[in-house]
């Protein structure tokens, strides 16, 4: 079976990088010594904090477990790659909506490190996947649930 491989900016490795270490160094730490304290209250038949303990650490270790894997699987995208001619994952646009002539900016990553809070998205969403491998200049209509939409790329950068 082939494994997923997981794009990921350097700024995105560094930060799963981070969140794997917080998880093994400290959360581990926390959880044990909640573990052992809910122990020593006694019979953990009935002891909610001890049940509250092991749900987390079924949950951290199943993070870390996913982290582990797509660190694996990681391909770095390297800055010097990044494209200013068209659109590849790494790449910074300018965007025009042609419908209400808002101008944004969004930054295409990997799934595993997108954040559209953050106007980072996805190269699989379809905002993405649509904008990948246009130029400057270019119009791209995309179809989302609420309809269709009309960008104009006014730019690309690293």
């Amino acid at each position: 079976m082939s494994k997923k491989e997981v794009v990921l900016t350097q700024e995105g490795l560094k930060k799963m990088e981070e969140e794997l270490e917080y998880l093994k160094s400290v959360k581990r730490r926390e959880i044990a010594a909640r573990i052992k304290q809910a122990i020593d209250f006694g019979d953990i038949s009935e002891n909610s904090e001890y049940d509250e303990a092991k749900n987390e650490q079924a949950f951290v270790e199943g993070r870390i477990a996913l982290l582990e894997e797509k660190l694996r699987n990681v391909k770095l995208i390297d800055e010097v790659d990044i494209s200013t001619d068209v659109v590849g994952i790494g790449s910074k646009i300018k965007l025009k909506d042609l419908d209400t002539n808002e101008v944004f900016e969004y930054t295409i990553v990997g799934s595993a490190e997108a954040d559209p809070m953050k106007n980072k998205i996805s190269n699989e969403s379809p905002v993405g996947s649509a904008l990948l491998g246009k130029k400057k200049g270019s119009v791209v209509e995309i179809a989302v649930p609420v309809g269709t939409i009309r960008y104009e790329i006014l730019d690309i950068m690293k």
